[in-house]
């Protein structure tokens, strides 16, 4: 159950007092590991991928090694397909869209980006490419307005296609919804045909688009039924210099809602109770914004909305979805105030927490100390697991932690406690980079997780890990 008190606070410490001081540590507390024990047993391989190493090097003054790596395929998302066949899809970040059956027995390329010519997965491999894709909720149904529609979101060379938003903007690339649409939804290789829905010009070569997602717990008769939601980062360049974050004229910074389905000729609707349709200056598609990076979001199944948004200098958060709602960013990092803040932009500290009446605040946050990006997060709605039930679980996609905290009497800006997901690897506890981790090439000498989650139509739960490819799924431990 989510608790609002009145307006919807950050907490707050007080004002701060003479000049304003850096926190080194913001979270003093530490994450411990909790009582809940999991293993894994591995589900599937992906196919090796590579990065595009000689494009990589256009980049000024980016040394290859830091522009690509040595994962063996950029496993990115994992989902159902909403048909009732039991398949899963599961894509790589380089391209590839693969399907897969309830047990990962057989796996089949379903398409191929890689063979378009405006796809732009080497603008800056590590961030660009194929992020996102979801299957209309009427995919499998015959007849429906939706029936054999796939939505996908993916960067974009600057000069291809017609531009919605920020054409001006372009100078890295564009992130782009395309329509894919065919009448042989059962088949597991796509044909058919396709269709561009929305496309944002990015200024920067990171902070794309992300997660696209429906609400698939919504019915028909419900006002959220077949509405795409589609998260946006900033823009990149470090520290939103330009302050789309806060900017309600830009798509920048925000999670989109649209109806993706083309009305009277237009490419796309946008629903008549989007909380900013009708105000002067802002675009109507937005739904919530002040986001920075918010790469991963889901759906429980009430119709809650978690979204992960990774952090600048200090502090991972997750906060709940509300129409409306203003998360902070860049006058807000977590519950702690930016540089912007205190009269010290662009400082690459946080400082104490400020009231800020106007800004809705995380539910639960990490600092640095813990992990070094958030990535995606799910509510376990699972059996294989009990004790972790109704529990949100959510990776740090760096140092490949798992953390989970109970989703009852949730409060904005009161972070919940959390616990570190201990897992039982080969025998023994161990951890996730260390067990699956590979190069870092932002950290040579160390490794790198790279993990994110996945979720299947019985609320289980998957590791997805980009070093060997590989899609795990979490069990029940015998230890």
């Amino acid at each position: 159950m989510l608790v609002v008190v009145g307006a919807i606070l950050l907490t707050s410490s007080g004002m701060v007092s003479g000049d304003p001081v850096g926190l080194t540590n913001p979270i003093a507390s530490k994450i411990l590991k909790g009582e809940i024990v999991v293993g894994v047993e591995d589900f599937l391989q992906l196919p090796k991928t590579l990065d595009p190493h000689d494009d990589a090097t256009r980049l000024e003054g980016i040394p290859v090694d830091l522009v690509s790596s040595e994962a063996h395929a950029r496993v990115q998302h994992m989902t159902p397909v909403p048909d009732g066949s039991g398949r899963l899809a599961v894509s790589d970040l380089r391209g590839v869209l693969y399907l897969t059956d309830s047990v990962g027995s057989k796996l089949h390329t379903y398409l191929d980006l890689r063979e378009l010519p405006e796809f732009a997965h080497d603008v800056f491999p590590n961030e660009a490419g194929f992020l996102g894709f979801a299957f209309h909720p009427e995919f499998g149904t015959k007849g429906a307005p939706g029936f054999g529609k796939l939505y996908l979101g993916y960067s974009a060379k600057a000069d291809s296609g017609e531009t919605t938003y920020l054409a001006d903007r372009a100078f890295s690339h564009k992130s782009v919804i395309v329509e894919y649409t065919t009448n042989r939804p059962q088949r597991d290789t796509f044909s058919g045909s396709t269709r561009e829905v929305l496309q944002v010009g990015q200024f920067a070569q990171n902070h794309n688009v992300g997660t696209l997602t429906f609400n698939y717990y919504a019915r028909e008769r419900d006002a959220d039924y077949g509405l795409l939601y589609v998260c946006m980062g900033d823009g990149g360049s470090a520290y939103d210099p330009e302050n789309n974050g806060q900017a309600l004229g830009t798509p920048l910074g925000t999670i989109l809602r649209i109806n993706p389905l083309t009305q009277e000729g237009a490419p796309y609707s946008v629903p008549a109770d989007n909380p900013f349709v009708g105000r002067e200056g802002a675009l109507p598609e937005i739904w919530a914004y002040g986001l920075r990076h918010p790469q991963h979001f889901s759906f429980d199944t009430d119709g809650t909305m978690y979204i992960n948004d990774i952090g600048q200098n200090h502090v991972e958060e997750v906060n709940i979805g509300l129409a409306g709602a203003n998360y902070g960013w860049r006058i807000r990092e977590g519950t702690f105030a930016t540089g912007f803040d205190v009269g010290i932009p662009f400082a690459g500290t946080v400082f104490e927490k400020l009231s800020a009446p106007e800004f809705v605040g995380p539910v639960a946050e990490y600092d640095h100390d813990e992990g070094n990006a958030i990535g995606g997060g799910y509510v376990y709605r699972g059996s294989a697991i009990p004790e972790l039930y109704g529990k949100y679980v959510v990776a740090d996609m760096v140092q490949g932690r798992l953390f989970y905290f109970d989703i009852h009497n949730l409060t904005p800006g009161k972070p919940a406690l959390l616990k570190e997901l201990r897992v039982f690897i080969g025998g023994r506890e161990q951890g996730i980079r260390e067990a699956f981790g590979y190069p870092n090439t932002y950290a040579p000498g160390t490794l790198r997780a790279d993990l994110r989650l996945g979720m299947d139509g019985e609320g289980e739960l998957f590791l997805l890990t980009k070093g060997d490819g590989r899609v795990r799924r979490l069990i029940a431990s015998e230890s």
